[in-house]
């Protein structure tokens, strides 16, 4: 298969890139480098430097290497970003989405796996969360993601676009070759290793919530098991007897604490941490679980790489060999 990878030199896109190449699939990486690192992106990929919002260049790229199917990773991403330049987030996640399926739609390219995000669902009203929940986001960044989703479920309808849409919380870890290098970084496993490598404190942002140990409880998958996911379902997009625009969630669909992965991250790295306990951040419910059940059905797929050991190891690892991320390449 001939993929393009939008942003394919960032953090899930490179190590969806590796996976892809190691099944034998030919790719083209779209990425301007704002956020992602050519250091990246695996020998054997092209890489190509621009904008996925450039209806142009997409449908050159589409028809000079015959690219069959697009795996969607690029995209603006931070929450508070994203209240803060709703506009920002709106130009690139919505009307440049619709400029690359625009693109895809005049090359004939009909197949489209869309890695998007648990954040449409907002605050649940249950937990795991189906496919079924309703979607209410909270953030211009989760809205951005809904609307493009919606996109695709009317290209299929109007045009042929068959699509998949990945929805997960937190993807952790690293490949042997790449993993998370964020400048800012807002995540919890990356901010607990910088933090040990700096001798800093690890803010834990409430302690009072109604959960086993007062810590939000949090959905994490390792990125080899998010890249596999991607790799199934851009398969599965070609099957014509599910709908043309399928969508399934990601996940453990048990999820832990912010002080288990405090914990488990204090025995990766073989001694405790300084935390100190912050203020509750606006919007953060108690429990953020995806149930995946829809994903092991049609796509085949369950996390193999499921423990916080396992997770938090292959990122401290990582990290070790790259103290300042892609600079050290």
């Amino acid at each position: 298969m001939r993929v393009l990878v939008t942003g394919g030199a960032g953090y899930i896109g490179s190590v969806s890139v590796e996976v892809l190449l190691a099944h034998g699939h030919d790719v083209v990486v779209l990425d301007d480098l704002s956020t992602g690192h050519a250091g990246a992106v695996a020998p054997g990929a092209t890489l190509v430097r621009g904008d996925f919002c450039d209806e142009a260049i997409v449908a050159r790229l589409l028809q000079e290497h015959r690219i069959e199917a697009i795996l969607h990773v690029g995209a603006r991403s931070l929450v508070g970003e994203s209240v803060q330049q709703p506009a920002r987030y709106y130009n690139q996640n919505v009307v440049g989405g619709l400029a690359l399926l625009d693109a895809a739609r005049a090359t004939g390219v009909n197949r489209l796996v869309f890695s998007s995000t648990a954040a449409v669902y907002g605050t649940p009203e249950q937990s795991p969360i189906d496919e079924e929940a309703p979607l209410r986001p909270i953030s211009p960044y989760g809205e951005t993601k809904r609307t493009f989703e919606s996109a695709l479920a009317w290209y299929g309808g109007a045009y042929g676009l068959r699509s998949v849409s990945l929805r997960y919380f937190n993807a952790a870890g690293a490949s042997e070759a790449n993993g998370e290098d964020h400048d800012p970084e807002t995540h919890f496993i990356p901010t607990i290793l910088r933090a040990a490598q700096a001798g800093t404190a690890v803010t834990l942002f409430g302690d009072d919530y109604a959960t086993q140990d007062g810590t939000p409880i949090r959905d994490y998958i390792h990125v080899l098991d998010l890249a596999d996911a991607h790799l199934r379902a851009l398969v599965a997009s070609s099957d014509e007897s599910d709908p043309p625009a399928v969508v399934c969630n990601l996940g453990t669909g048990s999820g832990f604490s912010l002080r288990q992965v405090l914990a488990a991250a204090e025995v990766v790295i073989g001694r405790p941490l300084q935390t100190r306990i912050g203020a509750r951040r606006a919007g953060d419910p108690p429990v953020l679980v995806a149930s995946a059940e829809r994903a092991r059905e049609r796509l085949g797929w369950s996390p193999k790489h499921g423990t916080l050991e396992e997770i938090i190891g292959s990122a401290w690892d990582w990290r070790q060999r790259h103290p300042r991320g892609y600079a050290d390449r």
